[in-house]
């Protein structure tokens, strides 16, 4: 309603509106509740008799157009008087103290109206909330608290100047304050002292859940105070004292109900935050109400304000994150459940489909933006490191040669510019990554109901369209577990590959000349990773495009087409091949079963960047690897440094010796002589020196820089020593993922599941998902003992299993019941082998007599199966 009524040009603008706003309210009332007498003869009253009940907007705008019309207003319902007066605007004297919380000026004798009802105050402290509340408990009359709460709690203004900080006193005002009343100024003293820090926040609040460091002042100092004048110790307080009590909750439920509209019509039309900056004051203070997440709030109260607050402008967002950050991991954790408990609530409460997109609730989309805000609020608070970065690649990656079908069509091309980055993340200066452990797990912000009812290719397409008008949970992709994302980018890689078949059509009209549709590679098994470096060699010189297209692999002398299943073995060649301890490229950790790059390699770079390719291509086209690399390695690939803490997954011994140097209680340069010069071998055994330092050899490590030579030694194994042949891999795989969401969308540890697939094998899931066809069922006498005799395999025989029905011995993303396999029936009993077709995960079983004869024939089938054939 503020909205549409314009006063500005009135003689005092705000004077004016809040009394229009007071009257509009109470017609709306009047429309919608009636003044209790049922023979009232005001036609615009819900009490007549003959009047015809309207839904809430209608009755907002008939409450307008009342006002308008200076109509007829009738005495407030008997049993609403109390409430009614609960809720006015602030009077001419509130409006002109707004700005005292922000200038400082408070002054304590606004803050003594009549005992009887507080009619004149139109801001809260603490103190006064406890006069207030005992003087209603000498009575057991709550009701003037009740008014004063509403009346506040409903005003932005009032809200702003509620509950400030305490104004630091000069020497001379402490002196005069401590002649007066020694007691009082002791008490202000350690106010004035727990308000001078940047934000207030409890003892507990500060310290981190998991290993008690201080995250409150580990972000002052990386990223400086966070400057708010309301005193948010004072209300938590005070939440606490009232909450206990039905009816003051009740009093801050109906305001928060009337509050939020206002505040929502304020940021979209009047820029209050640009005009106020302690405009935040509203959603600090209404944030810290515990109760939230009740399900009284859920219906409107909470929906509506998730919709004000995600209205405010991205530097307030930001302001609101890092002050967050410095919250403890428990009231991180109370702030995400209140905004996951309305968007599982709205979820469970709807029914969505592709007709009925949960895209397209406002409630929801608003919780999860407001979600957001928390989630960067948990990485900020977290354990940062964003220091050590990855250099950029010297050379850019080749642009293709080719034209492409938007510069043909006189466009640029759509994903020139790179990569999406999420705004709020460039206005607070990091990124997901930078952060090794946040406050609370990123799990606690995934949402499975949402996962469940979302319709990924509409948000997908929302996702790529940017518009205003339409939401993607893509652009918050910390909601979404890693199955939904994972088809996110399946859609995404899906079209670009269609996108490139579209181009080399209309490049192949446009020149007069025939061009490959796909990526094909034509290798021999017994040469595969010379074949396959050459030709994406010359692929990735001469138009690295063609690397997004689809990959089509055919095997020399064998018959296969491939739909998929050709393509996994291909990969897994490759990966057996390239990652053999005997070519030399990658060292292996038997007590890890881990690779790492061999700093001493022979071989070129170029091999380097073929399993670079390798990796970027088995994402590309939705393949799984059985590679085994340790976490730093995809850190790296997403831009961080190895640091000294990931030794412990790549070399763990050497991380467990620095460790004991770091926690030595003795004298190490006397015990242990150690110097800033390391040794390490070659491949044929022969020691090879290195200076962490200039002059290494010559300086001793000691007790006082013994931290610096454990993180020179840790740059040296994790980045200098792999520095070549890291780079190498890395640009293959930014070859492949370069315009891609990977990195958006995905943390490490991610990413590593989208490569690896999962290692946990879950036979009952598959099994729970598996379908059936060609007169098979799950009923069926051999399909009983076909999952009795897959149960009773050992952990190896069930990988050969999967091997061979698939393709690959790893879990997709989500584990097996994602699988989606099928069993046909392949004729009577026979002594055929069960055969398969890898592309679709289909097995082809023969209907074989007994038992014992089944499994005989499955397990040669899947111990000697290689190869592609004609069936």
């Amino acid at each position: 309603i503020c909205a549409i009524v314009n006063l500005s040009k009135a003689p005092n603008p705000q004077l004016k509106r809040a009394a229009a706003k007071h009257l509009i309210e109470r017609y709306y009332h009047q429309l919608t509740e009636g003044c209790g007498n049922e023979a009232c003869t005001n036609e615009a009253c819900g009490s007549s008799p003959g009047f015809q009940r309207m839904d809430n907007n209608a009755a907002a705008i008939k409450a307008l157009e009342l006002y308008k019309n200076n109509a007829k207003l009738c005495d407030p319902h008997p049993s609403k008087k109390g409430a009614s007066s609960a809720f006015p605007e602030n009077s001419a004297k509130g409006a002109h103290n707004f700005s005292a919380c922000s200038n400082g000026k408070m002054n304590h004798k606004d803050l003594q109206p009549t005992r009887e009802d507080f009619r004149d105050l139109n801001y809260l402290t603490e103190e006064k909330v406890y006069e207030i509340l005992s003087l209603c408990s000498e009575t057991e009359d709550y009701s003037p608290l009740i008014r004063v709460i509403g009346r506040v709690f409903s005003s932005a203004e009032s809200l702003v100047q509620s509950f400030c900080k305490e104004k630091q006193h000069t020497k001379e005002e402490l002196k005069s304050l401590q002649a007066k009343d020694e007691d009082k100024d002791e008490d202000e003293k350690e106010t004035a002292s727990g308000s001078s820090t940047a934000m207030e926040v409890e003892p507990e609040a500060s310290a981190s859940s998991g290993d008690g460091s201080s995250n409150g002042e580990n972000n002052i100092q990386k990223f400086g105070p966070v400057e708010v004048s309301v005193d948010i110790d004072a209300v938590r307080r005070v939440y606490d004292r009232l909450l206990s009590n039905e009816k003051i909750e009740a009093a801050f439920l109906n305001a928060l109900v009337y509050l939020s509209p206002n505040v929502e019509c304020d940021l979209t039309y009047h820029n209050v935050y640009a005009a106020d900056p302690n405009y935040l004051n509203v959603f600090i203070i209404i944030m810290e109400n515990s109760n939230l997440h009740s399900p009284e709030y859920l219906e409107i109260a909470l929906p509506q304000f998730c919709k004000a607050m995600s209205k405010l402008p991205l530097p307030a967002l930001a302001k609101l994150a890092r002050l967050w950050s410095q919250y403890s991991a428990d009231q991180i954790r109370r702030l995400v459940e209140t905004f996951q408990q309305l968007i599982t609530y709205t979820v469970i409460s709807n029914e969505f489909s592709s007709d009925n997109l949960v895209n397209e609730d406002d409630g929801v989309v608003a919780a999860t933006k407001c979600l957001k805000i928390v989630y960067y609020a948990n990485v900020l608070g977290g354990d940062l490191d964003m220091d050590h970065n990855e250099e950029e690649d010297d050379e850019p990656i080749p642009e293709s040669s080719e034209l492409t079908l938007q510069e043909l069509l006189g466009e640029e091309r759509r994903n020139k510019k790179g990569p999406r980055v999420d705004p709020l993340e460039t206005e607070l200066g990091i990124r997901a990554w930078d952060c090794r452990k946040p406050l609370i797990p990123y799990e606690d912000f995934i949402n499975e109901p949402l996962n469940e009812v979302l319709e990924m290719d509409k948000d997908y397409t929302f996702f790529k369209v940017e518009t205003e008008s339409k939401f993607s949970f893509m652009t918050c992709p910390f909601i979404l577990n890693a199955v939904t994302k994972n088809l996110g980018l399946y859609y995404d890689n899906r079209i670009r590959m269609y996108s490139e078949r579209r181009i080399t059509a209309l490049y192949s009209l446009v020149q007069g000349q025939q061009l490959n549709p796909y990526l094909r590679l034509k290798v021999r098994r017994d040469h595969v990773i010379d074949d396959a470096l050459v030709r994406l060699e010359m692929i990735a010189m001469e138009n690295p495009a063609d690397l997004k297209k689809q990959l089509y692999v055919e095997f020399e002398g064998e018959q296969g087409v491939d739909e998929g299943g050709v393509s996994k073995e291909f990969f897994q060649l490759v990966v057996e091949e390239i990652f053999n301890p005997d070519i030399g490229m990658f060292t292996y950790d038997e007590s890890t079963k881990l690779f790492w790059f061999n700093p001493s390699s022979f071989e070129n770079e170029g091999q380097f960047t073929l399993i670079g390719i390798v990796l970027g291509l088995a994402i590309y086209n939705n393949c799984i690897l059985d590679v085994h690399f340790p976490m730093v390695v995809y850190r790296k690939l997403m831009g961080k440094k190895g640091m000294f803490r990931d030794l412990a997954d790549s070399h763990p011994v050497l991380f467990q010796s620095l460790k004991d140097l770091l926690e030595y209680e003795g004298n190490v340069e006397e015990d242990m002589m150690i110097t800033f010069q390391i040794s390490q071998t070659d491949l044929f055994g022969n020691p090879l020196m290195y200076d962490l330092k200039e002059g290494g050899d010559k300086i001793p490590v000691t007790n006082e820089n013994r931290k610096d030579f454990v993180a020179l030694y840790a740059e040296y194994m994790l980045n200098k020593s792999v520095e070549k042949q890291f780079k190498a891999f890395r640009r293959g795989f930014h070859m492949v993922t370069n315009e891609s969401p990977l990195k958006y969308l995905f943390r490490p540890e991610e990413i590593e599941l989208l490569i690896c697939g999962s290692r946990n094998l879950d036979f009952l899931a598959l099994e729970e998902s598996t379908e059936y066809d060609g007169g098979y069922n799950k009923d069926s006498h051999i399909i009983k003992d076909f999952w009795e005799t897959v149960h009773s395999f050992g952990q190896e025989q069930k990988r050969l299993f999967l091997q061979f029905t698939t393709g690959t011995d790893r879990a997709p993303v989500g584990g097996l019941g994602k699988l989606k396999m099928i069993i046909a029936k392949n004729g009577p009993d026979s002594d055929r082998l069960p055969t398969s077709h890898t592309c679709f995960n289909v097995l082809l079983l023969p209907e074989y007599s007994t038992k014992e004869k089944l499994r005989e024939r499955l397990l040669k089938a899947i111990t000697y199966a290689k190869g592609f054939g004609m069936l």
